[in-house]
């Protein structure tokens, strides 16, 4: 099968669906409506809550949600072929992750832009609230540990791509000062300085690498990096969002939508062809990248770019936060995560159009790769353009940026620039990661200033600085142990489980929320998706258990599994039990809008 086939085929499902789906959920289901004020209006505070233009915050939102899981997801699940993933992708981001996004958006800009937990007391009981913060923190810690892994197998002991990555940094925190002081609302002229450094940070990479002593600096090993990724956390949760959390975001938005447009321009002017089979013998299971079968272990390995239970801790945590108006919930919920389901179609095309050889040596131990009996066809040769060691690196990053090197490298005018785009897919993949990172921190430490303030009051105070450090520092601690001591094959299945089961969570508690509102007939548009993801993640979370992480010894995250499976069943069980309540309502009182509900949620 031809790429570009499957490259059209996407847009135009992805097109048909915001345009009908997502327009009949916002307007006829969630009601939404310019009139009323959202948070980022009523509670300006010009810190946390800032009304920010639509593209912007489009911007910020998309880098936020769209971290490794569309980019490795879908490569590691490239082992079972490429039908099974892309049939996956589709479907589920049109019928469940682009829903889930833009509801839990929807139920936080309501709730005045406040947390999924907080969301769960108030729709359900205080109760179920209560568990839902620790499951919410459980898989967020989680969630935080299996992005951070892939970012440092793809950048250890690799100086050019520890340079480009960090030099990111100080380019955002310049974009953030430059629309702040320099000249507000420039947000043209801060982009293109903004990406015309990033340009010139790729290019600088490979002059660190020519210097002995600039590349000793840049080069990191696997612990170094992992002790700087949560540094960079903890910096990122404190600072003001609109010095680097925002233009980050923001910057990074272009690198991403640019690069998987020239991508996709790629394909269109190489018309590769998948090597991988539509199906592969692994697709029963044993295989050496996933070691279960496709169903269910496809769904926990595909997360972001299908649904994602991550999505649903930033759409309640920042960017309700930032919302202009509610007109911009279609846009900014339901069309990032399109966005990103187009991403997660290139990172499969981009897996599968190498050689299965190539792409298994990669992705699976030396040891595990030998049993398979293959030979690797074009690797050695791309390893040497490239000049880096590409075996023996699991977790998908590695073999994206090869996959991609390899299309544009395929362009007559681009043949001799192969190691600058590898490099430059290290960056994207890399950028895409630490971009969730800064905002998935940030929620984190939310969540845990909110839990700490029940027992002590002053933690509630957001611009508390002793508080907002020492959450910050407690918060990284925690997802930093499990990347400094874990490994993808163990870490990535549990973040998927996790990650899915908190999608089904957000699902349903909009499913509670759509009732209360009256509209108890389309409760099927987030109720069925979420009790089928549901189903499958827990089978799914049992298998790892008794499959992978028991067998191996790994008896803390096999403790952890069983904790976020149980909070998330009572948090679940709570849910529908108050849906069974509120469809035995049938008077209707006035809300805080003036609109009939069936119930007040007391705020």
């Amino acid at each position: 099968m031809n790429a570009l086939t499957l490259v059209f085929a996407s847009l135009c499902v992805f097109a048909i669906a915001y345009r009908f789906y997502g327009l009949f959920i916002a307007r006829k289901v969630l009601g939404v409506s310019e009139a009323r004020l959202t948070p980022a209006t009523k509670m300006a505070d010009g810190v946390d809550y800032v009304s920010t233009n639509k593209y912007l915050l489009f911007g910020h939102h998309f880098a936020a949600i769209a971290a490794a899981g569309p980019l490795l997801g879908p490569v590691l699940a490239a082992q079972f072929g490429y039908l099974p993933g892309a049939l996956w992708i589709l479907v589920g981001c049109v019928l469940a992750g682009a829903v889930h996004d833009m509801v839990v958006l929807f139920a936080s800009v309501r709730h005045k832009g406040q947390s999924l937990a907080y969301i769960a007391t108030q729709e359900v009981d205080k109760f179920t609230g209560g568990v839902a913060s620790f499951a919410v923190l459980f898989i967020l810690i989680l969630t935080l540990a299996g992005l951070s892994i892939a970012c440092v197998n793809a950048m250890h002991d690799s100086a050019w791509a520890t340079f480009t990555v960090f030099a990111t940094i100080p380019i955002a925190i310049f974009m953030g000062l430059y629309l702040q002081f320099i000249r507000p609302g420039d947000v043209r002229g801060a982009s293109i300085m903004g990406v015309a450094l990033l340009a010139m940070a790729v290019i600088g990479g490979h002059w660190i690498t020519e210097i002995p002593s600039l590349a000793a600096i840049f080069t990191l090993s696997r612990p170094a990096l992992s002790l700087a990724v949560p540094i960079y956390g903890v910096a990122a949760s404190i600072l003001p969002v609109w010095l680097l959390l925002c233009p980050r975001d923001y910057l990074s938005t272009y690198l991403k939508i640019g690069t998987i447009a020239m991508l996709a321009i790629g394909i269109f002017w190489v018309r590769p062809d998948l090597q991988m089979h539509a199906i592969t013998k692994f697709f029963s299971g044993g295989g050496p990248v996933i070691p279960g079968p496709v169903f269910p272990f496809l769904f926990i390995t595909i997360a972001c770019g299908a649904v994602s239970g991550f999505h649903a801790i930033i759409a309640t945590g920042t960017t309700p936060k930032m919302l202009d108006s509610e007109r911009n919930l279609l846009f900014v919920g339901y069309g990032a995560m399109l966005t990103e389901g187009f991403v997660a179609i290139m990172a499969l095309i981009a897996a599968c159009t190498m050689v299965p050889a190539d792409y298994f040596a990669i992705n699976a131990a030396p040891a595990v790769f030998e049993k398979l009996g293959m030979s690797t066809v074009y690797l050695n040769d791309i390893a040497v353009a490239v000049g880096e060691k590409l075996q023996g690196r699991p977790g998908g990053a590695v073999s994206l940026a090869v996959g991609m090197a390899q299309i544009f490298g395929s362009i007559p005018i681009m043949q001799h620039l192969v190691a600058y785009w590898y490099h430059f897919a290290i960056m994207f993949e890399a950028v895409f990661i630490l971009t969730a990172i800064d905002a998935g921190t940030r929620v984190g430490r939310f969540f845990l200033q909110e839990m700490i303030g029940v027992v002590v009051p002053k933690f509630n105070d957001k611009r508390w600085w002793p508080g907002v450090t020492i959450t910050s520092v407690l918060f990284t601690a925690s997802w930093g142990y499990l990347l400094y001591t874990g490994d993808i094959s163990t870490i990535w299945p549990l973040f998927g489980m996790s990650n899915q089961l908190l999608a089904s969570v957000g699902l349903i508690i909009g499913t509670v929320m759509i009732i209360r509102l009256g509209k108890a007939k389309y409760a099927w548009i987030t109720g069925v998706p979420g009790l089928g993801l549901t189903c499958v993640t827990m089978w799914a979370g049992y298998l790892s258990i008794v499959n992978n992480f028991m067998p191996k010894g790994l008896y803390l995250l096999s403790t952890l599994a069983v904790v976020v499976m149980s909070l998330m069943a009572v948090v679940i069980l709570g849910a529908f039990r108050r849906c069974m309540q509120l469809l035995k309502i049938q008077k209707t009182v006035p809300d805080q809008y003036g609109e009939p509900v069936l119930e007040v949620v007391q705020e």
